[in-house]
């Protein structure tokens, strides 16, 4: 079972995480009030099932002529989902998860009762809307997630299912969103609905990758070639980049390979390149996209835990 850690109250991390919980959420609802909920489009999660209740709801009740508040409805599902969670997981959510809920609601309501035009979209164009709405809506997760919390949510209906099965949690939680998406086509009666709304949930996961990860510019590569002596040469002395030397043998002569590992950014890939083929034009190279580079050279991996 893993558990939350502590963080030291009023410390400069604490101050960091929390600085992240209140702007996301306050991106989050935004994402939510100025693109996603006016076209009705459900990405998924408890708002996703908030924003179609509240359409289902419009004139039902006399104090909510527009519907049950999206922001309210999701909170009065988060609440009670987040303490199943903590009765059938343990104390994995943590109170940065109920605040980070907690404001997402308020703000999510808070903005749409200021807003002069009501519920109407910030742009009529709902596949603009899609794309910005997905970017919001990840930035906005991406820095809740960087301060260690979780979303709750069908998340945890997710987590709560696969401690059950056998299940992995990342299916889970597709299978999950997915039905609140086809929720949303049986409220409806609209295919471009979940159409929409899977390209809002594809958005946002790559939207939150990048905020987590940040943007990286950097490939890895390895490198076999007779000529090794030369290219470790260029990319220490040129380059002014490291390497690591792999020990490899060629399948089909069974001769000794010297490999070169090294991570340079894309533009050095190109002068790389380009010297090698100079070099050893029957050189063997294969590059890589990388996702986070951490260590000497790059972001510190300390400095990343600790602050």
């Amino acid at each position: 079972m893993a558990f939350l850690s502590k963080d030291k109250i009023f410390s400069a991390r604490w101050f960091r995480d929390y600085f992240f919980i209140v702007v996301g959420a306050f991106i989050l609802a935004a994402g939510f009030v100025y693109f996603i909920s006016p076209h009705r489009i459900v990405p998924g999660g408890v708002y996703g099932i908030a924003i179609v209740v509240h359409y289902l709801t419009e004139g039902v009740f006399s104090f909510w002529p527009d519907g049950i508040p999206i922001g309210l409805f999701g909170l009065v599902l988060n609440i009670p989902l987040t303490y199943a969670g903590i009765k059938i997981l343990g104390p994995k959510f943590g109170v940065k998860t109920i605040v980070g809920f907690v404001l997402t609601s308020v703000f999510m309501d808070g903005i749409t009762y200021l807003r002069p035009d009501g519920a109407l979209p910030l742009v009529d164009d709902v596949l603009l809307s899609c794309v910005f709405g997905g970017v919001l809506l990840g930035f906005g997760l991406g820095l809740i997630f960087k301060s260690r919390a979780t979303s709750g949510g069908s998340d945890i209906v997710a987590m709560i299912i696969a401690k059950y099965t056998n299940l992995q949690l990342g299916q889970l939680m597709i299978y999950v969103d997915s039905a609140i998406v086809l929720l949303g086509l049986l409220a409806f009666q609209d295919w471009k609905i979940p159409l929409y709304s899977w390209l809002v949930i594809y958005i946002t996961g790559r939207a939150i990758d990048l905020t987590i990860e940040g943007g990286n510019y950097h490939k890895a590569l390895f490198i076999i070639s007779k000529e090794h002596e030369l290219i470790k040469s260029k990319i220490l002395v040129d380059l002014e980049r490291g390497g690591t030397y792999l020990m490899g043998k060629g399948m089909y002569t069974n001769d000794d390979k010297q490999i070169i590992y090294t991570v340079v950014s894309r533009r050095e890939v190109a002068i790389l390149e380009q010297y090698i083929h100079s070099i050893d034009p029957d050189a063997f190279i294969t590059i890589m996209d990388t996702r986070e580079i951490l260590g000497e050279g790059f972001q510190s991996l300390k400095q990343k835990v600790e602050t």
